[in-house]
């Protein structure tokens, strides 16, 4: 089994798992391989490291698609046959396009961006990268540029936050949550109450930020989007469950690691939620006999240095052991459902060349030099 069956007539590809285990670095690949196959294919990350622009030979990403020159596969010796395109997004810059898009004139969007109850929420609230991360896949998916759209994800420790945001942002611009704000006169202020507005006095005083009128502002003028925010809300999160969408679990053979990857799978079982497989990066590889080759390696080797390799032998088969038992776990919890076990590699992947390497095993040799 190889990633392109598994990606055979699929629009969005969703790269999840926990940090640490290369998923960056696959979804890279992925991209890299479906393009290869003809595809015009973009990749999408929110990877702080940078390390996706880096490993396209990219200066840097931004929150709009940068084409890969055709030239840097050719470089590595790779032939590509179709076009692959990368961005590295921005959730403060989505957010304020959010706005721009539903705000009824300039003026409410001004309000709206240079609000200061607003510059905070749109970085801090529960969810926001989730979201638009989701968001922004969502825009580009409608604008039908690619075949296929891979997301980097956050770690699967937000894995919550990630499935759930759509719903949780729709529940937070329900206009009837808001109405609360938008009656200050009656339910609103009896929700901040007296001590509330002593201290937001106070704070006014000390700060000279009036809090009290920077939220009224907010919520008079976020309260008109509402409503077209959460319809919004609502197809995006429909996106992840779209028959052409799949999610693709990446992890390595380390409990912890396999541990999200469970509690991963099954959220998405439980949410019903398209599933196309598991990839295990890093996997040591080993034999399985524990017969003892001391002896012989001493004969072929040495007294001295046949015990020195000899022990290193044995810290790697136990290393290998230590991982099948990781993969093995996952393989009992996926069922009949495709694992694709990727070896550690001899160097960690930083260039194009990189990815090709980590390529040949997620699509099983697929690759063309040139």
């Amino acid at each position: 089994m190889s990633v392109g069956e598994l990606l055979e007539g699929k629009r969005v590809c969703i790269c999840a798992g926990a940090g640490g285990v290369g998923k960056t670095t696959t979804s890279a690949a992925i991209a890299m391989g479906m393009a290869a196959r003809g595809l015009k294919v973009a990749v999408l990350t929110i990877d702080p490291a940078k390390r996706l622009a880096n490993s396209l030979g990219l200066p840097e990403l931004g929150n709009e698609e940068r084409q890969v020159a055709p030239e840097r596969f050719a470089e590595a010796g790779l032939e590509m046959r179709g076009e692959l395109w990368a961005m590295m997004l921005d959730a403060k810059r989505t957010w304020d396009e959010v706005i721009e898009r539903h705000a009824s004139d300039e003026r409410t969007r001004d309000a709206v961006l240079n609000n200061r109850i607003y510059q905070e929420l749109s970085n801090a609230v529960a969810g926001s990268t989730e979201y638009m991360a989701i968001e922004k896949l969502f825009e580009i998916y409608h604008e039908d540029r690619y075949d296929l759209l891979v997301l980097d994800t956050p770690p699967t420790r937000n894995a919550l936050e990630f499935l759930e945001a759509p719903e949780r942002l729709s529940r937070f611009v329900d206009s009837r949550s808001l109405s609360f704000f938008l009656k200050p006169g009656r339910i609103g202020m009896k929700v901040i109450g007296r001590g509330s507005g002593l201290i937001f006095s106070v704070m006014k005083r000390v700060t000279g930020i009036d809090l009290l009128k920077d939220l009224s502002e907010f919520f008079q003028s976020f309260g008109d989007m509402a409503v077209g925010i959460g319809e919004r809300a609502e197809r995006v999160g429909e996106l992840l469950g779209q028959r052409d969408t799949t999610f693709l679990l990446v992890t390595s053979p380390q409990r912890d690691a396999i541990d999200e990857a469970i509690f991963f799978r099954r959220r998405l079982r439980d949410q019903r939620l398209p599933f196309g497989g598991a990839i295990v990066n890093r996997v040591h590889e080993g034999p399985e006999s524990d017969t003892d080759v001391s002896d012989d390696l001493e004969a072929l080797l040495g007294e001295k240095l046949g015990r020195k390799v000899a022990r290193n032998f044995e810290d790697h088969r136990r290393l290998a052991a230590h991982d099948r038992t990781g993969v093995g776990r996952l393989m009992r919890e996926l069922g009949s459902e495709p694992l694709i076990a990727v070896p550690l590699l001899d160097d960690d992947v930083h260039d194009i060349g990189g990815l090709a390497e980590l390529g040949d095993y997620l699509f099983a040799g697929e690759f063309v030099q040139v």
